[in-house]
């Protein structure tokens, strides 16, 4: 492989942003990733994020700065990727939390089979990737209220990710939106749709990014009591008639 395209190991950026770093096996495993979604990238629109620091920064490293806090302590069963695109944040949660099910979802089936085949190739077998939309998996008994954690990245307005997340999470679940900025008209907006949906915001966590300084939020949402069986509404209302 070219020297240009390996991943740059950043292992004291690892440390003091997540007090966390890969072992060989799994920086070897980003490389694989790395090298397998450029090779995809060819033939299917995945990302347009391919030079090797910007990489580790906006896919990595972000991905894992959404759950920082579950790093160090593999205890989820189950976890779900919402809107997952190329895989992220799903696959490098898969990669360093073994013990962990990543569902992987998104709606553009050539996307999803890519996966499917990425995952095979790279022998992860604790991430499925599943073709469907949110408000129509969200009522299927074998995916509602079934995950620990639901992450949403660069999907929608929060009320709107707030809809496919909730119903999918258990009570005592946590959904993680990953957000550029962040304002308070927003957090409002998300309460009132939380009040519907059976869960409130735990906690903003604001930060930027270590190589190009760019502002970033996770806002953490808890699921108190159980999703009314209404929601998700039907594909394309969420979207178009926003809760709150």
């Amino acid at each position: 492989m070219h020297d240009s395209l390996m991943l740059p190991e950043m292992t004291d950026q690892w440390q003091n942003t997540l007090g966390w770093e890969p072992s060989a096996a799994q920086q070897q495993q980003f490389q694989q990733l790395y090298a397998l979604i450029l090779e995809g990238n060819t033939r299917l629109n995945l990302t347009r994020i391919t030079q090797p620091e910007e990489f580790w920064e906006k896919h990595l490293w972000d991905s894992l700065r959404g759950i920082k806090g579950w790093l160090q302590a593999d205890t989820l069963a189950k976890a779900i990727d919402i809107g997952t695109g190329a895989g992220f944040p799903g696959i490098p949660m898969a990669l360093v939390l073994p013990q962990t099910q990543v569902t992987l979802l998104d709606s553009i089936r050539k996307r999803m089979a890519f996966l499917t085949s990425l995952l095979r190739e790279m022998g992860v077998k604790n991430a499925t990737a599943v073709v469907g939309r949110a408000e129509a998996v969200g009522q299927l008994p074998q995916y509602r209220e079934k995950y620990d954690v639901a992450m949403i990245r660069a999907v929608a307005a929060a009320p709107v990710c707030a809809e496919y997340a909730l119903p999918l999470l258990k009570v005592g679940g946590k959904a993680v939106l990953y957000r550029g900025h962040w304002t308070a008209e927003e957090a409002e907006g998300l309460e009132l749709a939380l009040q519907q949906l059976g869960g409130a915001i735990e906690s903003v966590d604001a930060f930027t990014t270590p190589l190009t300084q760019g502002v970033r939020h996770c806002v953490y949402l808890s699921k108190d009591k159980p999703t009314p069986a209404e929601f998700p509404r039907a594909v394309g209302v969420p979207a178009s008639q926003p809760l709150g």
